[in-house]
């Protein structure tokens, strides 16, 4: 028993020895002063009278409330298992053994998931996200795997307590959804998210197919940071043809009988956005001007090629064939992402949004 409790005073040293590593990298003590300097500014009068700007501030207090919170627990939970492990050798006394080694794995498994933390550090990775889903080619099977993917990021999304809202959907009437535009909400949403842009293969017995035989379907995914109002974008009213339509989603009768959703196309690169989630063309328009905003930022970093790293999510083309992630549910059920290697048997556990894995095997591999 001195043995193992030896060698767990060096994997317990090990791990503080990370933990104030990336404390230093992460300014955790500026941090503690930036977040009581905003939590300051709160309290000052009128602070709501600017209700986007007051926002703004209280996602600032979130994101570094996450970062300090993970890393002050961490600090507490490896000050109790070291006294517990200076208990056991000085009273010799090894019933709580099984409660420290238990203790100690999870130590070090937090401190791995704080460390992923430390490579949440490009310019936009603080960034709410815009999240599109498109269907490829194959009809209704096609559109299925689209709906099927919506729910696994709300679903992603909802685990994490991020905040979650449908900017836009075409549903078909058989099943699932042509397209679909989400804006999610939280700390680093697009730091984590972004390892999701690119092409996602399905290949199951279609449940739409008679002859019960395997399909494979394809639908792209694309992330992009929501970017702040205050960011200076020139766009040129010209280049823009702007239509509105009738709203096909859920809203009642209001939604379905006035021209209030809007499509925006960027004539000179011909990007296509468009909303139909609030109430009125007004609200539309503006939210789909955020959106083109944030995709033209990203085309431009693309283009200049010097953050690209920072925007692009997969780093590479999206295109049918060139998949970053497949989901087999038969003849086997495997879930495997082609960049990393990162696999998972259980495909039901991933469609119900556990995509940490898969995530954070992306974020390690980026970091190398």
């Amino acid at each position: 028993m001195e043995q193992n409790l030896f060698l767990d005073r060096g994997r317990l040293e090990d791990v503080e020895e990370l933990v104030h590593r990336l404390a230093k990298s992460l300014r955790i003590d500026e941090l503690k002063t930036e977040y009581a300097a905003l939590t300051e500014k709160t309290m000052e009068p009128g602070f709501w009278d600017d209700s986007a700007a007051a926002q703004k501030v209280i996602r600032q207090q979130n994101a570094i409330k996450s970062r300090t919170d993970k890393y002050d627990e961490l600090m507490e939970a490896i000050e109790e298992a070291s006294v517990l492990l200076d208990l056991m050798q000085e009273e010799e006394d090894f019933s709580f053994y099984d409660q420290f080694k238990e203790s100690l794995d999870g130590i070090e498994e937090k401190a791995r998931i704080f460390k992923l933390e430390t490579l949440l550090n490009g310019e936009y990775d603080d960034n709410d996200v815009i999240l599109s889903i498109h269907a490829g080619a194959g009809g209704t099977e096609a559109q299925d795997w689209a709906g099927m993917l919506l729910r696994m990021y709300t679903r992603y999304a909802e685990q994490h307590g991020y905040g979650v809202e449908v900017l836009d959907v075409l549903k078909e009437d058989e099943a699932g959804i042509k397209s679909a535009t989400l804006s999610i909400s939280g700390p680093h949403a697009y730091g984590y998210l972004k390892a999701e842009k690119g092409v996602h293969r399905l290949v199951r017995i279609s449940p739409f197919d008679a002859a019960k035989k395997r399909h494979t379907s394809f639908t792209s995914v694309d992330v992009y940071p929501e970017l702040d109002d205050d960011m200076e974008v020139e766009i040129n009213q010209e280049d823009l043809k702007i239509d509105t339509y009738r709203s096909s989603g859920a809203g009642g009768q209001h939604v379905n009988t006035t021209d209030s959703a809007v499509r925006i196309t960027h004539i000179p690169t011909g990007i296509v956005v468009q909303c139909q989630n609030e109430r009125s063309q007004i609200q539309n328009r503006e939210q789909a001007m955020k959106m083109l905003t944030a995709k033209l930022v990203a085309l431009k970093e693309e283009e200049q090629k010097e953050k690209i790293e920072d925007l692009a999510g997969n780093y590479s083309q999206i295109a049918w064939g060139s998949q970053i992630r497949s989901y087999v549910f038969h003849p086997y059920t495997m879930v495997k992402d082609h960049r990393t290697g990162e696999e998972m048997g259980d495909v039901n556990r991933v469609m119900d949004g556990d995509l940490d894995p898969f995530i954070n095997a992306f974020l390690e591999a980026h970091a190398k």
